[in-house]
């Protein structure tokens, strides 16, 4: 940073140092801001405002100094705000999903923040507005749904809502016919929850004083007691409940990362005790479909490391009875299911794109079964097919999404049947959208062990790639998540300008099938992040930018990416803007009291009882590696209510950046209205979005090589 630069900021926050020592398998460390961890944090995520005074004052004065740092990029952030939202359409319909005498949808008014739930006769008639969703939120800061359903005989709508952003739900169950609420809410709850198919009976997951899903329970729909149905005594997995497409059963799941099991209540029989389907074995991953008279499985089972499917009987769940169905064919990543009486649908993932295979029922006895099936796929190099599901078990209907990031979605429904295709719905962008002006590419870096990494490219048709263009470089890599190439009308403010957004494949995302992830996890974690330094060499290489061109982004695992190549190539980049950034990891992974601690530890390995874990995870750990070298400015986002990386991971790494490190400016912005997803609202959102695209438009200018740009 020049002279002139930094003369020209405000003097940043100086927090205090309070180093404690901690000691952990014969290794000591220094932690010098762990005070910035409220003691009663578990109480702050539900009532923000019992925050300790002296962490408010830390975090409010790290906001004023990220705002006066950026002030000259106010006007900025509100043109791209505006853009943004011109880009959204003011009223929108959501496709009607139809359920028996109904059609379900979503609606905005005009200029809403938030959707109205309504149905309509499927017939004609006048229409019903089951939740004001607009309507809710206006009496919070922070309002977001996890969840809403109706019960089959349409008479009652269950919804679930957090009012802080801790991801602590209450269920409230309406009564359609009076419109009033019917029951008492149910509290402390994940938000998720599965209705009886009989109409009488609400089955929800409590969250624990822990933040995680130990216990579902059964209650009568319009309240009464709680009846323990299922308590999960392992703090590493998650379990979750749902019914079956076919309204036969009723299906807990609990597993974490790497195993999981299934236990069973027949729906008709809603009171009856869960029965498990196959026990649990370590390292094993299934899931069921219910099909007619049979389960479909997809699992990893025998060796399938991109999953296969097999089939057993509905009253013979015991793993001796499961016959192959999909045999597994490697590099064919199965992803998921949907049944309908007379058709099976499963999704595979091929060299980065999705492939849809619809088979009928009579065709599933006869023969090589991916042979008996129709395919469904696209042609441009790189885009995003999603599987909706069928949409009514009887109903031969399959609704699909397509989309590339130059082509808004389309909705499709495809008939079974006949193999006719209808398109209900295209994404309007009112501003005006010409996907010919675009051009997208999938390029391929060469990772440090040659293993080939997949780059999708937007940019505007005719770039030059004479290495002179500013580049948003996105990344993640964890937790077997994909980034799919979908249309983002939000990244289209920076091509416009000019600029190219490139989104890197890396391992610990799941874009080349499971085995890409099973490459960039636990032991192997590290191939992300030199997966992700390689794209972008790749693209500098190759004339997309330059250095001291690029912004590195990512959020919440993909903000642990930006924090380790930050200090592993910090030359490399113009800026680096991470969101909800999973930075103080040693820690994180070493406190049990956290939410996902345990159930993350498959994931990234246990420093409090593995020594060879402890020393992978300190050698990367953004808060425990900064250099005294020159970084680029940084961006670290974080919500005060987020339980899944807490408020005090990127404001501790950017007072240790600010005190250990050269260069910057190191900025901190922490949302005191919300947590992990940040600002509630389809417009407020895009608050954020602004803000991190004009930090990386100003990160670029203050270049002098590129100033005068």
């Amino acid at each position: 940073m020049s002279t002139q630069q930094t003369s020209s900021l405000p003097q940043a926050p100086a927090a205090h140092r309070n180093p404690i020592t901690l000691e952990q398998l014969g290794r000591t460390r220094q932690d010098p801001y762990a005070w910035m961890k409220d003691e009663n944090w578990q109480h702050v995520l539900r009532d923000p405002s019992v925050l300790r005074e002296d962490i408010r004052a830390h975090l409010m004065a790290e906001n004023a100094y990220a705002d006066a740092a950026l002030k000259e990029t106010e006007s900025l952030q509100k043109t791209l705000f505006e853009e943004m939202v011109g880009r959204i359409p003011p009223a929108e319909e959501a496709v009607p999903i139809p359920d028996g005498p109904w059609l379900y949808t979503l609606r905005f008014k005009k200029g809403a923040q938030y959707p109205q739930h309504v149905r309509r006769p499927r017939d004609g008639g006048k229409e019903e507005i089951l939740l004001d969703v607009d309507a809710l939120a206006k009496e919070h800061s922070f309002y977001s749904l996890a969840q809403a359903a109706h019960t089959d005989d349409h008479r009652y709508y269950v919804y679930a809502e957090d009012v802080q952003g801790s991801e602590v739900y209450r269920i409230q169950v309406k009564d359609l016919s009076t419109g009033e609420l019917c029951a008492p809410a149910v509290e402390s709850t994940t938000g998720s929850f599965t209705l009886s198919p009989d109409s009488q009976w609400l089955f929800w997951v409590y969250r624990d004083e822990f933040g995680r899903p130990s216990r579902i329970y059964r209650r009568p729909l319009c309240g009464g007691d709680d009846v323990l149905v299922f308590d999960e005594t392992d703090p590493g997995f998650f379990i979750t409940i749902g019914v079956s497409s076919s309204r036969k059963w009723i299906a807990i799941e609990r597993g974490d990362h790497d195993t999981n099991e299934t236990w069973l209540i027949p729906a008709h029989t809603p009171t009856a005790e869960p029965v498990v389907a196959a026990p649990l074995v370590r390292g094993e991953r299934y899931s069921l479909t219910h099909w007619n008279d049979r389960f479909i499985i997809l699992t990893n089972r025998d060796g399938a490391v991109d999953f296969k499917l097999m089939s057993t009987p509905e009253n013979a769940t015991g793993r001796e009875h499961w016959q192959d169905f999909l045999p597994y064919k490697e590099e064919h990543f199965v992803l998921g299911v949907s049944a309908g009486r007379h058709h099976l649908v499963w999704s595979e993932r091929q060299n980065g794109n999705e492939h849809l295979y619809v088979l009928s029922a009579t065709a599933a006895t006869e023969g090589t079964i991916r042979t008996h099936a129709q395919r469904i796929s696209m042609e441009e190099p790189a885009y995003d097919l999603s599987l909706l599901g069928i949409l009514e078990y009887d109903q031969p209907v399959l609704r699909y999404i397509y989309q590339s990031p130059t082509t808004p979605a389309h909705w499709y429904d495809y008939d079974m049947t006949t193999g006719e295709k209808t398109l209900r719905k295209v994404r309007d962008v009112p501003s005006g959208h010409d996907p010919a002006a675009y051009e997208t590419r999938r390029l391929f870096a060469t990772a440090h062990d040659g293993q080939e990494v997949p780059i999708t490219v937007l940019m505007r048709k005719g770039t030059e790639l004479d290495g002179s263009n500013p580049m948003l470089l996105y990344g993640y890599g964890s937790y077997g998540i994909s980034m799919d190439a979908g249309f983002s009308t939000s990244a289209l403010s920076l091509v416009d300008r000019g600029w190219v957004y490139a989104t890197a494949h890396i391992r610990g995302g799941s874009e080349k099938g499971w085995s890409w992830f099973l490459d960039g996890r636990a032991k192997t974690k590290t191939n992300s992040f030199t997966d992700y330094l390689a794209c972008a060499h790749h693209l500098i290489n190759t004339g997309y930018s330059a250095p001291k061109r690029i912004v590195a982004h990512g959020g919440s695992a993909g903000g642990l990416l930006m924090g380790a190549i930050a200090n592993m190539e910090p030359e490399l980049f113009a800026g680096i803007a991470a969101q909800v950034p999973f930075v103080d990891m040693l820690n994180t992974m070493s406190d049990t009291t956290l939410p996902l601690t345990p159930p993350e530890w498959p994931e990234w390995g246990n420093p409090l009882t593995d020594p060879e874990a402890y020393d992978l995870i300190a050698s990367y750990s953004p808060y425990d590696n900064i250099r005294p070298v020159t970084y680029p400015p940084i961006l670290a986002m974080g919500g005060l209510s987020d339980p899944r990386v807490t408020y005090w991971e990127p404001a501790k790494w950017i007072a240790r950046l600010r005190a250990e490190a050269k260069g910057g400016p190191f900025l901190c912005r922490i949302n005191m209205d919300a947590g992990h997803g940040g600002s509630s609202g389809r417009f407020t959102r895009l608050k954020e979005v602004a803000l991190v695209q004009a930090f990386a438009l100003w990160s670029v200018a203050r270049e002098p090589q590129h100033r005068a740009e």
